[in-house]
C-alpha cells in the first residue's frame, strides 16, 4: 500500500472515530452520561500548537513571519486526568492510565463543549476538586469560566517563569549575568506565590527605550491578570500540580510527531481526522471505538 493510500485510510478511520466521539459528546451534553465512581481530584489541562496547512486553509489569515501570511492553523488539545495520591515527599502523583485527550482545529467556542463533554464522561460532576491548568492565554480561561465555574485555575509555573526570563533577556541582554540574576530573583518570589512582589519589582524598572517600556507594561499586565492563578505555595500545600506538562507532552506526541513532519501540509478536515485517531489511541480507547463501530 502506498503512503498516500495509507494516509487516506487513516483519515477515513479518523473521521469515523470523530463521528463516534460526536455521539458521545451529544449524550454527555444532554445529561445522559452518569459516572458511577467519585473522583477526588480531576484536572483539565489545555494547550494549543500550530499545524502546517495547505495554502487555501490559511488564506486571509495573518502570519508571524516576514511574509505576514499564516502557514499554520492552531490545533487545540485538552487532557483530563485524575489524582488520588501524593508521593513520599508530598508531591502529587497522576493516577496511572487516567489521562485522556480531545483535540481539533476549531474555535475556542467549539472546543469548550468538546472538552467539557470529555470531563463529564470522566466524572467532573462527582469530583471533589476540579483544577484547570493552562498558560496565560485568554481563551483558555474563558473556557474555564464558562464550562468549569468554581474550578481552581492555575497558570503553568514554567510559563510564568518563562515570562520573567524573557523580560530579563530583553532588558539586560540575552545570556548576560545581569539578566540571569534578575530573573532568578523574580522567579524565587514567584515560586512562593507572591505575585504582588513580582509586580512591584517590575514597577521599579525604568527602561529608557520604548520597546523595553512596552515589554514591562505587558509583563505587569500578565502577572496582575493572573495573580490568583499563581499562588503556587498555596497550591503546593494543597497537594496540587502546578505544571501543565502533561498536555504539552500531548501536543508533541499526538500532534507534533504525526502532523508536523518535514514537508507536511494538511487540510483542516484531514488534520482533524488524524488528531481524532491519535487522541483515541493515546487515551486507551481504541477497543471501545471498535466495539462502538461494530454495534453500528
Amino acid at each position: 500500500m502506498t503512503t498516500k493510500a495509507v494516509e487516506r485510510v487513516a483519515e477515513a478511520l479518523g473521521a469515523e472515530v470523530e463521528a463516534v466521539a460526536r455521539t458521545e459528546r451529544e449524550a454527555a451534553l444532554a445529561g445522559k452520561v452518569i459516572p458511577l465512581k467519585p473522583v477526588p481530584k480531576l484536572y483539565i489541562a489545555i494547550d494549543a500548537t500550530g499545524v502546517p496547512m495547505v495554502p487555501h486553509e490559511t488564506e486571509g489569515r495573518p502570519g508571524k513571519d516576514e511574509t505576514g501570511k499564516a502557514k499554520t492553523r492552531e490545533a487545540k488539545l485538552g487532557c483530563v486526568f485524575t489524582q488520588t495520591h501524593l508521593d513520599e515527599k508530598g508531591r502529587p502523583l497522576r493516577d496511572e492510565a487516567s489521562t485522556t485527550y480531545v483535540g481539533a482545529i476549531e474555535t475556542a467556542e467549539a472546543f469548550g463543549p468538546r472538552l467539557y463533554a470529555e470531563a463529564v464522561r470522566r466524572g467532573v460532576q462527582r469530583a471533589a476538586q476540579v483544577i484547570v491548568l493552562g498558560d496565560g492565554a485568554v481563551w483558555i480561561w474563558r473556557i474555564a469560566e464558562e464550562h468549569f465555574p468554581g474550578a481552581i485555575q492555575i497558570v503553568d509555573l514554567y510559563h510564568a517563569r518563562e515570562h520573567v526570563a524573557d523580560l530579563g533577556k530583553s532588558l539586560y541582554g540575552r545570556g548576560s549575568a545581569e539578566a540571569k540574576n534578575w530573573a532568578a530573583a523574580r522567579c524565587q518570589t514567584l515560586d512562593t506565590g507572591d505575585v504582588e512582589g513580582v509586580v512591584a519589582a517590575l514597577g521599579r524598572l525604568r527602561p529608557r527605550q520604548a520597546e523595553g517600556q512596552e515589554a514591562v507594561r505587558k509583563a505587569m499586565g500578565y502577572f496582575e491578570t493572573n495573580a490568583n492563578r499563581m499562588r503556587y505555595a498555596r497550591f503546593r500545600s494543597q497537594g496540587l500540580f502546578v505544571g501543565s506538562g502533561v498536555v504539552e507532552a500531548g501536543c508533541k506526541t499526538i500532534i507534533g510527531l504525526r502532523l508536523k513532519q518535514s514537508g507536511m501540509r494538511w487540510t483542516v478536515k484531514g488534520a482533524n481526522a488524524i488528531i481524532a485517531l491519535r487522541c483515541a489511541d493515546l487515551s486507551g480507547r481504541w477497543e471501545e471505538f471498535w466495539e462502538a463501530r461494530a454495534v453500528g
